[in-house]
């Protein structure tokens, strides 16, 4: 066995060679995944403003019950159209969904209110679709990290310097201008982030093996009752505050919960190239400053823009594998 070529690629040519080399796109996974990220994106909006009106618990809980209704008569009309039976029948696929739509949802639940409740937590001059929405897209990091942590995978060099991107990137975000200007907010969300990442991990494992639109109704229905059970208890629910709040949640609970949540769950079943569906899904936080600049009017900082500039990258970098020496080995 021989050495018969050798190329020492700089980093950035280092970087194109290995995507081109590792990823096979699918094409109908990836549009439905950046049509989710657009959605998420532009749902920072309507929480911010559904915040102003209604308690975290009582957003969370309504939007997520608005979202499986939804979805429920989608799956119906599908089981319909298929002949098939709504429910499962089949105990061990039935068992599967059960267990995922309570994992899944849980996490949803955790995340969906960490969210709500940081973006609660912001100042009034603060952009806030803006640092939500780049923060909350570091659960693309974190699901790397849990598998370390947990799952006693290896961390690779892309990660790493993806890490050290968001360091920085966190760093110009939240803390540049001091101490006194870190918010709780900051926090909370980032929070929100590691239960996002638990769901995408539980997706993963169990999508193979459920229906995509039934499991995208069911955690949602698991996270609809928790929250709206915590809601009861440390919250006054007003129906007519509920009403005031109608067109956020509607487009938090229809679009942002059931449709963009169905094309994930949809989109990584097609998929075939994780690499590829993390990069279009944290596209949410380009849309999400997009979305806080057109419709809010938020004008965030010179240091945010540069430190959402360096947390965008370190997503980016985090998912693509990168070589810094080939060898091609023949006999």
């Amino acid at each position: 066995m021989v050495i018969t070529k050798t190329k020492n690629y700089g980093l950035m040519e280092s970087i194109f060679q290995s995507y081109k080399m590792k990823t096979k796109i699918n094409y109908r996974s990836l549009i439905l995944l950046l049509m989710a990220a657009g959605i998420w994106g532009f749902a920072f909006v309507a929480q911010d403003i559904a915040a102003d009106k209604l308690p975290p618990f009582t957003i969370t809980g309504t939007r997520s019950l608005f979202g499986f209704l939804f979805l429920f008569i989608i799956s119906i009309v599908k089981s319909k159209i298929k002949k098939q039976p709504v429910f499962e029948q089949d105990n061990s696929k039935r068992k599967k969904l059960i267990i995922a739509s309570i994992i899944c949802g849980v996490c949803f639940a955790f995340a969906y209110n960490f969210q709500q409740f940081g973006i609660a937590l912001y100042p009034d001059n603060t952009s806030t679709s803006g640092r939500a929405g780049f923060l909350t897209g570091l659960y693309v990091l974190f699901v790397p990290l849990i598998g370390v942590i947990f799952l006693r995978t290896k961390i690779k060099l892309n990660v790493i310097i993806g890490l050290v991107f968001a360091i920085i990137g966190l760093y110009l975000l939240c803390f540049s201008n001091g101490i006194s200007n870190v918010y709780l907010g900051d926090l909370i969300v980032l929070i929100c982030g590691v239960f996002f990442a638990l769901q995408i991990i539980f997706v993963d494992k169990y999508i193979k093996d459920v229906d995509a639109i039934k499991l995208a109704a069911y955690e949602l229905l698991v996270t609809g009752i928790l929250s709206m059970i915590l809601a009861i208890i440390f919250e006054k629910i007003i129906l007519k505050d509920i009403f005031n709040a109608i067109l956020p949640l509607l487009y938090l609970g229809l679009f942002s919960c059931a449709i963009a949540d169905m094309f994930q769950i949809i989109g990584q079943k097609l998929s075939n190239n994780a690499t590829i569906d993390a990069i279009a899904m944290s596209f949410e936080s380009v849309f999400a400053v997009i979305g806080g600049a057109i419709i809010l009017h938020q004008q965030p900082l010179l240091n945010e823009l540069i430190g959402c500039i360096f947390m965008f990258l370190a997503i980016i970098l985090s998912q693509i594998p990168i070589s810094l020496n080939k060898k091609v080995l023949s006999k």
